[in-house]
């Protein structure tokens, strides 16, 4: 029973941390017209979840926009499907996120179109070198 209760708090943050990630995502496309850039003319739905569907955070992009929620969303283009909490958790926090090794080790399931996780990858680390001044 502890085991349990320890699980679903471990979820709980960690859905938390990822929806923290995609806001603070959010909040750079709506201030830095260079980053918007990125975003201006692109339409996606993506679908971040675990197996056993203690996590689902979902973000959309249209009108330029991009809108964070933590609920499942229908009519994705990619859903992301982690094998627990601790699997997103090490890709998160890899220093060189390897989508494909994850694949293999069957930490991640991809449903989609890969070239939308292709997008995401690109878009995540274009905010990174931005904000550490490496752009």
């Amino acid at each position: 029973m502890l085991k349990d209760i320890f699980e679903s708090f471990d979820s709980e943050i960690t859905e938390e941390f990822l929806e923290l990630l995609l806001n603070a995502m959010r909040i750079s496309y709506f201030f830095n017209r260079d980053l918007r850039k990125n975003i201006e003319s692109f339409e996606g739905r993506y679908l971040f979840k675990s197996r056993d569907g203690k996590i689902t955070v979902a973000a959309i992009f249209e009108d330029g926009r991009m809108k964070v929620m933590e609920k499942e969303i229908g009519d994705t283009d990619i859903t992301i499907s982690f094998r627990s909490a601790k699997a997103l958790r090490d890709f998160i926090f890899s220093p060189k996120p390897d989508i494909l090794g994850s694949i293999l080790r069957q930490d991640v399931v991809v449903d989609g179109n890969f070239n939308y996780m292709y997008k995401f990858a690109y878009m995540a680390k274009h905010l990174q070198l931005m904000v550490t001044g490496q752009l």
